[in-house]
């Protein structure tokens, strides 16, 4: 038995206080959240929110999100997702948009059932999807408005076979992979269609 095991986090409401010993002070987690997760347009937090839509379009946001996981979201069916993202506009000053880049490296996955990572360096889900917040006007970009996203679902196997181990792809050189589109409805089928296309591939 692990002397210090895997923690059982549930998922909070935002109202739990921060305390001193029991002695509740005047900020709740809430007023955590809200000062360290409203950037929703910087890469680190977008990059969370996108997996959080694509949690949303399959079904699967109860309980958190496992930060260290070998993928990010694992459909009802049990499709691995893994998740990417990228926008055109940033939170910060720009002189022209951004260059749409997705990183895809291929890395040890974790056994959390022996606590430890896998010898094979690899791609570990079934799937990518990588979710584009496509809008272009920094006056009315809003990263909670699901119309303003673009996804692209592609077998994780059409990736080995056309890069390899390679560390990066940009959005014009995914469009030549010819990943399945679709806007938020139509993700959770594009998801399963792309699982498909992997199986087919495997076998």
């Amino acid at each position: 038995m692990e002397k210090y095991p895997e923690l059982d986090v549930t998922q909070k409401t935002g109202d739990e206080p921060f305390h001193e010993n029991g002695k509740p002070l005047n900020d709740n987690l809430l007023s955590f959240w809200q000062w360290s997760a409203s950037d929703l347009v910087g890469n680190a937090m977008r990059g969370i929110l996108a997996e959080y839509i694509v949690a949303s379009a399959v079904g699967v946001t109860e309980g958190h999100r496992t930060e260290w996981d070998s993928y990010d979201i694992e459909t009802p069916e049990g499709i691995k997702v893994e998740v990417k993202s990228g926008a055109y506009i940033q939170s910060w000053s720009q002189k022209k948009l951004s260059t749409i880049q997705f990183g895809i490296r291929p890395t040890q996955g974790w056994d959390s059932k022996n606590n430890t990572y896998t010898t094979a360096v690899e791609r570990q889900s079934d799937v990518y999807v990588f979710c584009v917040l496509y809008h272009k006007f920094q006056e009315t970009i809003d990263p909670l408005n699901v119309s303003q996203w673009l996804f692209y679902a592609l077998a994780t196997e059409e990736l080995n076979q056309a890069l390899g181990g390679q560390k990066t792809i940009t959005l014009s050189s995914l469009m030549k992979l010819q990943p399945i589109n679709a806007t938020y409805n139509e993700l959770y089928s594009a998801i399963k269609k792309a699982a498909n296309k992997a199986n087919a591939l495997g076998q």
